[in-house]
């Protein structure tokens, strides 16, 4: 349209209007033991995503899940490398307490590539965990630490772990919820490995991204987590020593 035009529908009172921003996709990665009828009804995280009703909200479910997260995440990847969209990470068992997560994801991915829930602005020698600093379980210093998630099955959650100031930089993350467009994975070939099947595979990947200069950092979004975690099972001691044959710290 030229400057005729456009002076002509201003005198009849017709203004333009810039056409709205295009929503970017967003793609939940899940794996679950249910099905896809009893996810939607039975996990929390999938009755969630059922209030959210939009085309640029989509799901890639592995139901009935065997194989380990990162098998099933890298899949994920890869089928976005002709299908982008920002791939949101989580667990099953996320209530999101929020209507307005997309914008809050979207916000925080504009300030850094990948993000999470919770994390820690600190890397240690040995760091069995985002918020531990040894195998005993000694929760690291709260000035190093970002994020808050609520705990429990109900609104309110029984239990608030406030760990630190959301929408810091940070060096390692929590896998409870990770989030990045697709094309960060791509472009800085950032895959996770597949060694690490549930334990560690949060660490793995942020010890990946740091080589690789992607940018890190909590963000600020309700949700309720249901379990509590698995610290100190055979199957994470496991994963905690090829964790360190890997980065031998």
């Amino acid at each position: 349209m030229n400057r005729k035009q456009r002076r002509a529908q201003a005198a009849h009172g017709h203004v333009p209007v810039a056409p709205a921003p295009k929503q970017e996709r967003i793609r939940f990665v899940i794996a679950t033991r249910e099905n896809r009828e009893n996810f939607a009804t039975k996990t929390a995280t999938g009755r969630s995503l059922s209030l959210y009703r939009f085309d640029f909200v989509q799901l890639r479910l592995f139901e009935e899940n065997t194989r380990g997260l990162s098998q099933v995440y890298n899949l994920a990847i890869e089928e976005a490398r002709h299908d982008p969209a920002i791939l949101v990470f989580v667990h099953d068992d996320v209530h999101l307490l929020d209507y307005f997560w997309a914008d809050r994801v979207i916000r925080s991915l504009d300030r850094f590539q990948m993000i999470g829930l919770a994390g820690n602005k600190r890397r240690v020698p040995r760091q069995p965990s985002w918020a531990f600093v040894d195998d005993k379980l000694t929760w690291d210093a709260p000035e190093n630490l970002s994020g808050v998630v609520g705990h429990g099955k109900t609104f309110p959650p029984s239990n608030l772990s406030i760990f630190g100031t959301p929408g810091q930089e940070v060096k390692l993350l929590d896998g409870l919820m990770l989030a990045a467009r697709s094309k960060t994975f791509i472009d800085k070939d950032l895959r996770f490995d597949e060694t690490f099947d549930f334990h560690f595979y949060d660490l793995d990947i942020c010890r990946q991204a740091e080589l690789k200069n992607v940018s890190m950092g909590t963000f600020a979004l309700p949700v309720i987590h249901e379990s509590g975690g698995n610290f100190g099972s055979d199957g994470w001691r496991k994963g905690y020593e090829r964790y360190l044959e890997k980065w031998k710290s």
